[in-house]
């Protein structure tokens, strides 16, 4: 089945826009579309078709687009980087990139004159954005360390690989999945740590053993949303890694034909679990993978605290180390990933690696390189060893390049964060996640402290503020936090993270000294 046979009860804009044509069809148009320019364009096309081949029109930036890319297992190579960086130099002060919670890059600042150019660079090096946006199923993530940690059960890299390639035709572009009813996030995780968060997926894949034999039990329904956020639950089934692909397939065609289309704010996979239930939700899949599935393994293999990937690690190669490098609030402008490039060349084997909290691994470094890799000055910026906060923080685009955010978020957040570092003594990370809107990019309810963008009242003024979360657990026994406080202004916030911090995390004013 193909996006332009889905049966649909009901049309709203957006399914009208996609049985019109679908959103893959544009890529054949992209020289015509730089000819014309964005203005000139089909309002259609530039504001939403554009983003099956993940190219995004951004008002707050008009005639400077967003590029999402697809970096399955949120790994690329030196190459790649370096053609990212001369991407995104040419349009200096908006040029920048977002690692994103998804172990992928945005792309900031691009011009759709330069399309063509971009995506004929893009396939030089293997790089694609295909479907990468609206309703399809957004970047696969899995294990940063997959290969290289010695306690991993299942390295995912391969399995990552072959889901996006059935997704994506090899990221040609699929018709048979570029109409869903909405967007669709995978996860696979072979280690202990639940380093994909897998609660907060669609789909989910997690370690489990049965019988003595390894494989995966599987979650299903966890998504964020403006109306709604759940925590994936289980399937109550168990597969062996080579049925994976298979049930992924099978999974996505029982959504696309029959999920709800109607109401986009209840089209995410939960609500037609809700409609079905979950024995006739698994009934259905079993039907479309030809054969009935073991029922899930007992528990599972989750069983660490969750890591940050932060520091110097060894590998589980012998006399080979990774360095987790800590990207403040993901972004990255030309000159740093020139230098990451560089460095993963130096001292790796060219491979970098993204993490959920937006931060960077560069893997394969010998014992005897360390001590030169110690001496980079760019361990000044990207730190090995940041404060505690600083190390934690995780924050989503806002209001500088997203129409959707309702507060300015990497800049206050990095602010706020030095404001407290110089304030308070922290014996530990607290996880402060920031997010522009309700649709929640900035993952809050995963957080020790989650804010999440608003609009506020102060003096009887509308002003920027908060809704705090509280509570969010990641790693073994995850859980998501709940909204504890509403409307805080941004302005106020200071203080009442301060008194957060001391009052639930133990942090310890810092004593002053007069000079």
């Amino acid at each position: 089945m193909t996006a332009a046979t889905i049966n649909t009860t009901s049309q709203n804009k957006f399914e009208k826009l996609k049985a019109e044509k679908d959103g893959l069809s544009v890529k054949a148009e992209i020289e015509k579309f730089a000819t014309l320019g964005w203005e000139a364009m089909d309002e259609t096309d530039r504001d939403h078709r554009l983003k099956w081949l993940g190219v995004f029109f951004r008002p707050v930036t008009p005639g400077k687009f967003m590029m999402r890319l697809r970096m399955p297992n949120g790994i690329l190579n030196s190459s790649q980087m370096r053609v990212l960086a001369e991407v995104v130099q040419r349009y200096g002060d908006d040029g920048c990139v977002d690692i994103t919670t998804r172990q992928n890059f945005q792309l900031r600042g691009v011009r759709i004159e330069d399309l063509p150019e971009i995506f004929n660079r893009f396939q030089e090096v293997e790089l694609t954005t295909v479907q990468s946006g609206m309703d399809n199923v957004r970047n696969i993530t899995g294990d940063p360390l997959a290969g290289l940690d010695a306690s991993e059960l299942y390295d995912t890299r391969e399995l990552v690989d072959q889901i996006q390639a059935m997704i994506t035709n090899n990221g040609v572009g699929n018709a048979e999945f570029s109409n869903l009813p909405r967007k669709f996030n995978i996860a696979i995780t072979g280690g202990r740590d639940n380093s994909v968060h897998a609660e907060i997926n669609d789909l989910a894949f997690i370690p489990a053993f049965k019988d003595g034999n390894f494989g995966f039990n599987i979650l299903v329904g966890g998504f964020f949303s403006a109306k709604r956020c759940d925590a994936a639950i289980p399937l109550n089934a168990w597969v062996h890694p080579q049925d994976v692909v298979a049930v992924c397939r099978a999974i996505l065609e029982v959504y696309r034909d029959n999920g709800l289309r109607a109401n986009r704010q209840k089209s995410r996979l939960m609500w037609l679990i809700d409609e079905w239930g979950l024995e006739r939700f698994r009934e259905e899949v079993e039907l479309r993978l030809g054969k009935s599935l073991l029922p899930g393994a007992a528990h599972d293999e989750i069983n660490w605290e969750k890591r940050d990937h932060i520091g110097i690690h060894k590998q589980k190669q012998s006399d080979l180390y990774y360095a987790g490098l800590h990207i403040p609030v993901g972004r990255l402008y030309a000159e740093d990933m020139f230098e990451i490039a560089r460095l993963a060349e130096v001292y790796g084997t060219s491979e970098i690696r993204l993490t959920v909290e937006q931060n960077i691994v560069i893997p394969n470094i010998s014992d005897a390189r360390l001590a030169s890799f110690f001496t980079e000055s760019l361990l000044g910026k990207f730190k090995i060893n940041p404060e505690p906060l600083t190390r934690a923080l995780v924050s989503c685009t806002g209001a500088q390049f997203c129409n959707f955010a309702l507060i300015e978020t990497k800049n206050r957040a990095l602010a706020m964060i030095k404001a407290l570092e110089s304030e308070l003594e922290m014996s530990q990370p607290v996880r402060i996640h920031w997010t522009g809107c309700p649709n929640s990019c900035g993952q809050p309810q995963v957080a020790d402290i989650g804010l999440m963008g608003t609009k506020a009242r102060k003096n009887g003024k509308p002003v920027e503020g908060v809704d705090i979360y509280m509570g969010g657990k990641v790693g073994k026994d995850a859980h998501l936090g709940t909204c504890v406080t509403k409307g805080v202004p941004c302005e106020d916030l200071q203080p009442v993270l301060h008194e957060l911090l001391v009052t639930h995390f133990g942090a310890k004013p810092k004593v002053l000294v007069n000079t």
